[in-house]
């Protein structure tokens, strides 16, 4: 029997293993950081940054989704997927389907008018099953992403800019 339940801090272990198996899944585990620390500090703290749903299939741990607010300046207010995993051993039990479905269901509750993921353009049975649910793919769009290095190179000349700016009033 499945049981989709919210997240607790004493998932946050359960959650950061099944997150090294989603990378590894998705062969980056070498880029996989995120510690238990972080995981209990950014959803469980005094300001959570996301929330975790768990899957448990007769009382196992099956998989997990992960997903945070944002807020779109042309659509207002959404929920974004960050990751539904299910473990390979329950596969096939339409336990993704019902993440997703529980997410949409809580996306509505919210108000959000979208909800927004990524798929790797491998996962050909995640992109169907999202084709078969009537998911719009944003094929125009390209994902970017700014890691640490990167942020630190760019708020850095953002303050030496600020600095010029102000020595020449």
């Amino acid at each position: 029997m499945l049981v989709i339940r919210p997240a607790t801090p004493k998932d946050v272990p359960l959650l950061h293993t099944m997150i090294h198996e989603l990378a590894e899944f998705e062969r980056e585990l070498e880029f996989c950081l995120i510690e238990e620390k972080d995981l209990a500090r950014d959803g469980f703290g005094a300001n959570p940054k996301f929330q975790a749903l768990i899957a448990e299939w007769d009382r196992q741990p099956a998989g997990f989704a992960v997903y945070f607010n944002y807020y779109s300046t042309w659509e207002g207010p959404g929920l974004y997927l960050e990751d539904l995993f299910v473990r390979p051993e329950f596969r096939g039990k339409k336990i993704g389907g019902t993440l997703l479905a529980t997410v949409a269901r809580i996306a509505l509750e919210q108000n959000c008018r979208a909800l927004r993921w990524e798929v790797l353009d491998w996962n050909t049975n995640a992109i169907e099953l999202y084709k078969s649910l009537g998911a719009k793919f944003l094929d125009q769009w390209t994902s970017v992403l700014l890691t640490v290095d990167g942020l630190q190179r760019l708020a850095k000349k953002s303050l030496a800019e600020q600095r010029h700016a102000e020595k020449r009033r």
